[in-house]
């Protein structure tokens, strides 16, 4: 366990910032981290050890837990996954094909009816 906590506290010092959704009887269903930046949002849900998936998409996708294209998305154990989004590359702006927006952060679902701000990291 101490691998995953330590690949989470990573994820942090890059700009991640995590939710813990819950359902309607207030469980938590998953560890849900996002990071907004350079036109480009990533997501990581972990929802057990050996349960976990995480996407890169657009910072213009409207839905980001059910995004309708993705750049990159993986799935697998926690720690491969951990391990696969702190290998992405982070995405340039001076080369990007297509403009790039610039988002500020975007709203996470963290219990039936709720959602969260989460800010954009620098």
């Amino acid at each position: 366990m101490r691998d995953i906590t330590a690949k989470l506290r990573k994820l942090m010092a890059t700009g991640f910032r995590f939710v813990h959704p819950r359902d309607h009887c207030g469980h938590v269903v998953a560890v849900t981290g996002v990071r907004t930046h350079n036109g480009v949002v990533d997501v990581i849900q972990i929802y057990g050890e050996q349960d976990a998936d995480a996407a890169r998409m657009s910072a213009t996708e409207p839905d980001i837990l059910s995004p309708r294209s993705v750049v990159w998305r993986t799935s697998g154990t926690a720690l491969d996954v951990l391990d696969a989004v702190l290998a992405l590359p982070d995405p340039d702006r001076r080369t990007a094909t297509a403009p790039v927006a610039d988002a500020r952060g975007c709203w996470v679902s963290t219990r039936p009816g709720r959602s969260t701000w989460l800010t954009a990291s620098a």
